[in-house]
């Protein structure tokens, strides 16, 4: 475990596990590092190097009001692995995290890239506009800020059940996975949670989607209740140059924590081949 401090002087933490090929994980809203824990713990034990660092704003990092959008995210990614100094980087990510692995590969390049992979991920683009008309209408996310500023701690509870799938009928539901959620969500300042909605919502990655060149993977559960299957992975395997997708039938947004089995199986499958 460890930090970096940026540029404009945030300090990001991270977590550093095992040797060889590194695999850098990017969590999703509102969580953090502690999110990836099933699957580093799997790929170290597979002879990698699993790096997972606190978004800004977020978990362990700083808690700055500036820099709550997916250029500055990006930009922070670049910045822990130059510093790290990684080469023939695997990039994983989780929903808003597979947004900020998809602009830092459209926006620094993958010279130091060897893979990616996007989990129930944010792009190409989540917002309902002229161009995206499958896309979720603003309103649903001004109800998430309203929610955020209302009773985070309250809300954060209840987007749990979502989240995992738990409100499903039959559901098995973890009151601990519920509480991590809550805890991790907590953690976050008050600006990063109201915040990172514009910058999951309403930024387009078609673009960088289009520039990454390296083989990646898109894994996404059709049953997916926060990031919507048919208007996120689709689309995002169309605009890759080298995408693989693969969907889960029935599995949550939450997959890497309620399934960790099957996604982990699938990620080792992928980075060895």
């Amino acid at each position: 475990m460890g930090t970096i401090t940026t540029k404009d002087g945030t300090e990001i933490y991270f977590k550093d596990w095992g040797t060889g090929q590194p695999i850098v994980f990017s969590h999703g809203w509102p969580l953090t590092a502690d999110a990836f824990e099933d699957q580093m713990f799997f790929l170290v034990s597979k002879g990698y190097r699993c790096i997972a660092h606190d978004r800004r704003g977020h978990g362990r990092s700083s808690q700055p009001w500036n820099g709550n959008d997916l250029d500055t995210y990006a930009d922070d990614l670049a910045e822990l692995v130059g510093k790290l100094n990684l080469e023939r980087a695997i990039h994983v990510g989780h929903s808003t995290g597979g947004g900020e692995v998809a602009h830092y590969l459209g926006r620094h390049g993958t010279k130091r890239v060897a893979k990616a992979v996007l989990m129930g991920a944010i792009p190409p683009l989540m917002l309902k506009t002229p161009n995206n008309p499958a896309g979720t209408p603003k309103e649903a996310f001004d109800q998430l800020r309203a929610a955020v500023l209302a009773d985070r701690s309250q809300f954060w509870k209840d987007l749990s059940m979502p989240f995992y799938g738990y409100n499903r009928p039959g559901a098995k539901v973890s009151e601990g996975v519920r509480n991590s959620f809550w805890l991790q969500g907590m953690m976050a300042g008050l600006p990063a949670s109201y915040l990172c909605i514009k910058a999951f919502s309403e930024t387009d990655t078609t673009e960088d989607l289009k520039k990454i060149g390296v083989p990646t993977l898109i894994l996404h559960g059709d049953d997916d209740q926060i990031v919507p299957y048919a208007d996120s992975a689709p689309l995002s395997a169309k605009l890759l140059k080298n995408g693989t997708l693969k969907s889960y039938e029935g599995l949550p947004h939450g997959m890497c924590t309620t399934h960790p089995d099957i996604v982990n199986a699938d990620l080792l499958a992928f980075i060895k081949s």
